[in-house]
């Protein structure tokens, strides 16, 4: 899918408003003092941009996705989700990767926005849930890792991802303005408002960004084709009759373009449209503590071409101008209630979606338009949860849930081997987990068994070429996959030092694996398979509090996998990876840096891996230096800029995606798309 950019460049001015505060380090806004009744005030002074988030409880990470991080900025979910350790993403140009954790991807990663699941159109991948998140627009993030939760649907067998927006909180009359503008290298400009205003009872909430970028340059001042353009706008309506109760009607919309220096086609527009209704009513009794009611609607359409972005090349297979139009509509609720004893609390519920799929398109300049859509695939899931919290003492607790789900998909593809076959599956998930605090020490140390089972999704029924051996079709011989993962780690906090360590060891039944070959004129074909495979893996951390105003951090992530069906390493894992970062903070600015360094992977499994990527080579080892600053003008103004790869070198994460020959990338010596080269840009935030 491609995606056009108009470029911005950066004038005299603005080159020299990066330059010049390269030296400076994100800084948070202080409230207005006329705003003391809003929840959303930003705190007086924020740490500068943040390079290690450390877990808020065991196995749970909860940020503010509008904290500054290192490199900046991201421009989607996966891009800001790859600053957090354990995460990964596959590169296909400049925005709009898939995000990998702990090398699980897909929809191994349960990923939500406001509570509510928006699925990606294209077969390939092109448009990823998560390319339809601004993270600058959402208020809190929060990543659950491994299988360790039930509430928040099915799947999510390598974690859960929530993008949420809390309500907000005014007194008798009040207002707020928060926005900000970035400018950097390589055309990128960044536009973001966020405006609300009501009263104890009622408000209305605005969110609205515009993100564009030209092409990036690498290490070695080669063009990436990799521009693109996006525009997001959403409105929350709340009612607040008293402090117990909140029902909010929430709207957006959205569009983009953006181009792919890893793909045989662009993204050439990115429509979304979301609805939104949640109930949410508390202290209803001694014991029904809080009801929660949520219904959602997303709907995708994604355009992907090779004409809008890029000059066809006139031969082979993707040589004329070719395009396909695909949507995807998913209607989702859930209803859950919080029941609260002296030494227990539980959470229970039932939830529902259903989505379906449709495509067209052709040889042809806009040959899509005009033409009647096609539904090739429906899916429904209804589950039933509950997740229990036993305080056994003070420094005891014991979490457990459980979930039953009915999964089901039909088959509408016209002269397909099972065109109106329906599957169903029945689904059980659950985990375990005990929680100790340590009366010597001030630390917490927990030990967790989860379980998941996972329906296969669209991109493993439907877009494999090649049918598992034995069967029709993928449709057909694709079983759910099942997660059992043993989760252990520990968290230290005192006045100066914050360490944690997490571990994890699981076995996969029928991993759903892609096997890739080379078919008819030279093109690539895929092939869904089941295997067994064994995972492990952690992640380390640590911040340091040398000085009153210096600090220290560092974390270190570790991800392994084997196929144990015929001894060969799993695909796509990312290769080890450690952060350090040093901060000066001083009054009112602060000046930073970050040392990423990144292993090189040799164990790879070559042409196979998922619908998006395969391993094609060894990837070498590389280290990468950024410096980033910021001054806070006042209570409402701060300034922020960074330089991101400083030493300008050339290199390429093992998990991007290898270069099309459409852009001049060799055909048969896969070659990976090199990240961005030396980069700066600058930023001004406002709080009114």
């Amino acid at each position: 899918m491609s995606g056009c950019t108009p470029v911005f460049a950066l004038s005299l001015r603005g080159t020299l408003a990066v330059v010049c505060g390269s030296l400076l380090a994100p800084v948070a806004l202080a409230a207005d003092p006329g705003h003391e009744g809003h929840g959303h005030d930003a705190p007086e002074l924020s740490p500068t941009v943040i390079t290690a988030v450390a877990p808020s409880s065991p196995l749970t990470v909860v940020t503010n996705p509008k904290d500054p991080r290192q490199p900046v900025p991201a421009s989607d979910g996966a891009d800001y989700l790859k600053t957090i350790p354990g995460f990964s993403a596959i590169r296909a140009g400049g925005t709009n990767g898939d995000p990998v954790l702990r090398g699980m991807f897909g929809s191994r990663l349960n990923i939500l926005t406001n509570g509510g699941l928006m699925l990606g159109a294209c077969p390939n991948r092109m448009d990823a849930p998560t390319s339809y998140i601004s993270p600058e627009t959402y208020d809190r993030l929060t990543v659950i890792k491994g299988p360790q939760s039930v509430i928040w649907g099915p799947g999510g067998s390598a974690g859960t991802i929530l993008f949420e927006r809390e309500p907000e909180k005014f007194g008798p009359l009040g207002s707020r303005v928060n926005a900000s503008l970035l400018a950097g290298s390589n055309g990128r400009f960044d536009k973001v408002l966020d405006a609300a205003a009501g009263n104890s009872q009622a408000y209305a909430r605005f969110v609205g960004n515009q993100s564009r970028s030209d092409d990036y340059h690498d290490g070695n001042d080669d063009t990436v084709p990799s521009r693109w353009e996006k525009w997001n706008g959403d409105v929350a309506l709340g009612w607040t009759p008293d402090q117990d109760t909140l029902l909010e009607l929430t709207a957006g919309k959205g569009d983009g373009e953006a181009r792919y220096a890893g793909r045989g086609m662009d993204g050439s527009q990115f429509k979304r449209e979301s609805l939104g209704l949640r109930f949410e009513k508390s202290n209803l009794g001694e014991v029904l503590d809080k009801v929660e009611a949520q219904v959602y609607y997303n709907y995708a359409d994604h355009v992907m071409d090779n004409y809008s972005l890029r000059t066809p090349s006139g031969s082979g297979m993707m040589g004329m101008p070719m395009v396909s139009n695909v949507d995807r509509r998913t209607l989702g609720a859930r209803i859950k209630a919080t029941w609260r004893w002296a030494d227990v609390q539980l959470i229970s519920g039932i939830d529902a979606q259903t989505n379906e799929h449709r495509q067209r398109g052709g040889m042809g300049v806009d040959a899509h338009k005009g033409q009647a859509w096609t539904k090739d695939a429906d899916f429904h899931n209804y589950g039933a949860f509950s997740e229990l919290t036993w305080y056994v003492s003070g420094e005891d607790r014991l979490i457990t849930g459980a979930r039953l789900d009915r999964a089901s998909a039909r088959d509408f593809r016209q002269g397909s081997a099972t065109e109106g076959d329906t599957r169903a599956d029945t689904l059980p998930s659950g985990f375990i987990r005990y929680e100790h605090d340590l009366a010597a020490i001030p630390a917490t140390t927990y030990i967790g068994l989860g379980h998941a089972q996972r329906f296969p999704d669209y991109w493993e029924l439907f877009s494999p070429k090649l049918a598992p051996p034995g069967s029709a079709n993928a449709f057909d011989g694709i079983k759910p996959e099942k997660t059992t993962q043993l989760d252990f780690g520990i968290q230290y906090r005192t006045e100066r030092l914050e360490a944690w360590a997490s571990g994890y060891v699981g076995q996969i039944r029928d991993y759903i694996l892609f096997d890739y070959r080379t078919g008819m004129m030279g093109m690539s074909t895929s092939q869904a398979q089941n295997i067994d495979a064994r995972i492990m893996g952690g992640e380390l951390g640590a911040a340091y509090q040398l000085t009153e105003n210096w600090k220290a951090d560092g974390t270190l992530a570790y991800a392994w996998g084997k196929n144990s069906s015929d001894g060969k390493a799993l695909p796509q894992m990312p290769p080890l990876e450690s952060r350090l970062g040093l901060t000066y903070s001083r009054d009112v600015w602060s000046v930073g840096a970050l040392w990423r360094l990144v292993a090189a992977q040799n164990r790879i499994a070559e042409n196979q891996g998922n619908v998006v990527g395969k391993d094609y080579d060894k990837s070498a080892g590389f280290g990468v230096f950024s410096l980033n600053g910021a001054y806070k003008v006042n209570n409402n103004l701060k300034l922020s800029a960074g330089v991101d790869n400083l030493f300008d070198k050339t290199y390429a994460e093992h998990l991007n995606l290898a270069g099309n020959a459409g852009f001049g990338y060799p055909a048969t010596d896969p070659q990976p798309v090199n990240e961005p080269g030396r980069t700066f840009w600058t930023k001004v935030d406002f709080s009114f």
